[in-house]
């Protein structure tokens, strides 16, 4: 079953689905590269354990696996991205968002993606993402440009690219920290001796800045500026 660059299959790139938690994907993800005529899959892999035994023996040019929600297992939620990279370097890997959020995008990417689609992709643009990676491409999906290009360059003063950490006050930083590792309002106010109204607000004012929704996305920030230590959580 060789493919593409790491094998012979009249050209054709192979890819190889390792979705573990949504095992449905693989279904839609089959029919949508085995209907195209320069690409097939070569494999399924069903648990994140056998990853690694079943990439020494792949032919695929393309590994598509799921990007996980980062939580307190820290960058172990990309495991099977970096398993990738160190079992078969030469492997391109297509992410797939399971929750929306440009961090997610950028751990992907830092963790050893070669391409990122959210959840809303169509069937044209995983063909598209696919191709593009076996090519040597990086591949966003255009919803993640958008995004990044709003909460970016859009939000700041004159259209200038500024970077949002720096948009926030000390006390913001200091109740982004907090809130980042887990703390509720009334901790954070009780250890600030601040009151809960106003945490609330400052809290407000730390996710419109940044354009997180949630506690995880905060997270996943610090992390990724070297704020929270993954180790430490």
């Amino acid at each position: 079953m060789a493919s593409g660059a790491n094998g012979s299959d009249n050209g054709r790139v192979g890819v190889l689905l390792a979705i573990f938690d949504f095992p449905m994907l693989n279904v839609g993800l089959r029919a949508i590269v085995d209907a195209e005529p320069d690409m097939r899959v070569v494999g399924e892999v069903a648990r994140r354990d056998a990853l690694e035994a079943e990439l020494a023996g792949s032919t695929a040019d393309v590994v598509i696996t799921e990007c996980l929600p980062l939580d307190r297992s820290g960058c172990a939620m990309f495991q099977s991205i970096e398993a990738v990279r160190s079992s078969k370097p030469s492997t391109k890997i297509l992410a797939l968002e399971c929750r929306s959020s440009t961090e997610q995008f950028s751990l992907a990417l830092k963790a050893g993606a070669d391409g990122y689609l959210t959840r809303e992709a169509q069937a044209a643009d995983i063909v598209t993402a696919i191709r593009s990676v076996a090519r040597g491409q990086t591949y966003v999906s255009p919803a993640i440009v958008t995004k990044m290009v709003n909460t970016y360059v859009l939000k700041a003063p004159g259209g200038t690219l500024e970077d949002p950490l720096e948009t926030l006050s000390e006390r913001e930083r200091e109740i982004m920290l907090l809130a980042a590792v887990g703390h509720t309002n009334r901790e954070i106010a009780t250890a600030l001796h601040l009151s809960e109204q106003t945490v609330h607000n400052y809290r407000a004012n730390v996710m419109e800045k940044l354009g997180f929704h949630d506690r995880v996305e905060l997270l996943k920030f610090a992390i990724r500026r070297g704020l929270v230590d993954v180790a430490d959580l």
